[in-house]
């Protein structure tokens, strides 16, 4: 979703996980789940631009038993109000959003959500990205979360005006021609640097991401057991965001603040490693720089940022009709609606060979059939499991490579400390 998730993270890792073990009442938020003219009314709790709000009454014109109550809220609030429910086993909806980053968090509550195995979900499966559906599961594969929705698959935004000033093509297929690898991007940073004197990317954090997002595994096995120094992926990650660092290559800004925003319409950087959702950030940060910004493949592969499921919580009263709607809603007839109408990027691969999904342009960027793009993109996402402690890890490895950055810290020495701290964090658990 085309939101700023990375603000409430911090937040909700410091809730209690107290919280989440509290009272096993199975009190129904929906005492009254019947409407007064005796349709079957169920509550739906969304975050964000959807669109959702003119799918529903087509769902209620072919089943006129029932009556959806939408209730959209902001994201953080919304996922604060939802884990509080849940936590006090009163007050959650019969169906509810959840985003990517969250469901994690809520793998310790997975006895306050409905199994959608147990509806049949398995038989859906087929139909979206084994990445996708995999992060929905729990660890042992048995248990389905929810329902998958829109995805965030990232690639490479360049401002063209900055490549062509640098001596770069500017031509997304030459750009993908000339900046494959990572040691292509490296060299292509140098050349930015000396022709134009601005950093290839906008911060530590997105380029070490970057190289995070494309390894086969993360901080975590399936059993929840720390693997960050025995699996080579996020060093591999970390060293290369120190080499840049290095090269004096990595801007200083940070996300989501004016900075940030203001880089993107003056070309502050030349290069921002992003999903598909950003577009949106970009255009409403810098509406006068059309055709400044092309999209191109990320070198070597492509990660997820973003994304959500929709779950049910068990005290839903009708939790059958609650999953045959959010089946209909997350169809991929219903995900090439969602993506025309608010841009939420489908998770259904058969809409990636659409000719309607294909053909759709946004003149606004150098290239302006976008899709194709980010379509490859979300195919090259590999399956990882991340875990309910993967952004604790995230947190303390960002913390160092900023102090290798703004501090000029050793980055060895850094390294060792993200660990120990890491370590000394899981163990207090």
């Amino acid at each position: 979703m085309k939101k700023k998730r990375w603000l409430v993270l911090f937040f909700i890792l410091i809730l209690p996980v107290t919280m989440i073990a509290c009272s096993n009442s199975k009190a129904p938020s929906n005492a009254d789940s019947g409407s007064s003219d005796g349709k079957i009314e169920l509550t739906f709790w969304t975050f964000g631009t959807t669109g959702y709000e003119k799918l529903i009454p087509e769902y209620e014109k072919q089943h006129p038993n029932i009556k959806i109550k939408m209730q959209n809220g902001e994201f953080n609030d919304h996922h604060n109000k939802l884990f509080t429910a849940i936590s006090a086993g009163s007050g959650a909806p019969d169906l509810a959003m959840i985003e990517v980053g969250f469901i994690e968090k809520y793998r310790d509550a997975q006895d306050r959500f409905y199994n959608l195995y147990d509806f049949g979900a398995g038989d859906l499966k087929s139909k979206y990205l084994e990445w996708k559906w995999s992060i929905g599961e729990s660890a042992d594969r048995k248990f389905l979360f929810g329902l998958p929705t829109d995805i965030g698959p990232t690639v490479m935004y360049y401002r063209t005006d900055i490549f062509e000033k640098a001596g770069l093509p500017v031509d997304p297929k030459e750009v993908a021609e000339k900046i494959k690898t990572w040691d292509d991007y490296t060299a292509a940073a140098k050349q930015v640097k000396e022709k134009t004197g601005k950093p290839m990317t906008d911060n530590v954090e997105l380029i070490y991401n970057a190289r995070r997002d494309q390894a086969p595994e993360a901080y975590f096995d399936r059993q929840d057991q720390l693997i960050i120094e025995k699996s080579p992926y996020a060093k591999k990650a970390y060293d290369y965001t120190v080499q840049l660092i290095k090269e004096g290559v990595v801007g200083d800004l940070n996300l989501w603040t004016p900075e940030w925003n203001g880089s993107m319409k003056t070309g502050g950087y030349a290069t921002l490693l992003a999903p598909s959702w950003m577009n949106a950030n970009i255009k409403g940060n810098a509406p006068n720089a059309k055709d400044k910004w092309a999209i191109a493949p990320m070198p070597e592969g492509a990660g997820n940022w973003g994304g959500s499921y929709i779950a049910i919580p068990k005290e839903s009263k009708h939790a059958k009709e609650a999953y045959e709607f959010a089946k209909w809603l997350v169809s991929p007839e219903n995900q090439l609606k969602s993506f025309k109408d608010a841009g939420l990027f489908p998770s259904a691969p058969e809409l990636y060979s659409n000719p309607e999904f294909n053909d759709y342009k946004d003149e606004y960027f150098y290239n302006d059939h976008i899709t194709p793009v980010f379509a490859e993109a979300a195919k090259k996402v590999k399956v990882v499991y991340t875990g309910k402690n993967f952004q604790l890890v995230q947190g303390e490895i960002i913390r160092a490579l900023q102090n290798v950055q703004k501090k000029k810290a050793d980055p060895e020495s850094e390294w060792k400390a993200a660990i120990d701290r890491i370590k000394t964090q899981l163990a207090r658990q």
